[in-house]
């Protein structure tokens, strides 16, 4: 994953012009999120917003499903870049590790499909919210659909390398890929593409 820079807004996320879903510079900011550590042109504050969106949101409180994996599940590059051929649109990318622990098995001792769709979920939801703090829209919203593609077994000790990009961000409607690799072996885990609509602000109260 290259880290070179682009140009892109320094500071602070521009505005957005109406009330959003869930407004990621609203979210507490995460105490364990090691902004420093995170590679890639991404800007500080994307990196902050997108961490404080992926914990209290993505994977919220201790008490919730998945609570375990996504807090064990740490963001490593991220990146706006160019997307090549796109006539000069910007596409967000990034990549987070996990090791696998017992809790994350099946009966066969193996990663199992739940958990994987699970990372699947919340990561390749990042490079969205990401890009949608650099266009000043929102890019949180809720999971529509997503297609996954399990490709090889994983055995307890291994660490993943998820990575997620961005692929198209409507009004409404946007979309990322997300592609799982072993990290030591490099050998594909799991693929998918993920599919998210941006509710009304006013329907969150309703659910």
């Amino acid at each position: 994953m290259s880290s070179s820079r682009v140009h892109t807004p320094a500071s602070k996320p521009p505005k957005q012009p109406t009330a959003p879903w869930v407004d990621p510079a609203a979210l507490p900011h995460d105490l364990d999120a090691d902004i420093a550590s995170i590679a890639g042109s991404a800007p500080d504050y994307v990196k902050q917003l997108v961490c404080n969106t992926f914990y209290a949101y993505g994977v919220g409180p201790a008490d919730v499903f998945g609570h375990a994996v996504g807090r064990a599940t740490r963001f490593v590059d991220m990146s706006i870049q160019p997307s090549l051929g796109r006539a000069g649109r910007m596409e967000a990318v990034t990549v987070a590790e996990v090791a696998i622990t017992n809790h994350m098995l099946n009966g066969a001792g193996m990663l199992h499909g739940g958990c994987v769709t699970y990372l699947i979920d919340i990561c390749a939801s990042a490079p969205l919210v990401a890009l949608g703090l650099l266009k000043g829209t929102n890019g949180v919203g809720v999971t529509q659909g997503m297609n996954v593609l399990f490709h090889a077994p994983v055995p307890v000790g291994s660490i993943l390398r998820i990575t997620s990009s961005s692929i198209s961000m409507g009004a409404r409607v946007m979309a990322a890929r997300c592609e799982i690799v072993d990290k030591a072996t490099g050998r594909v885990v799991a693929s998918a593409f993920l599919n998210k609509m941006q509710p009304e602000a006013k329907a969150k109260a309703k659910l």
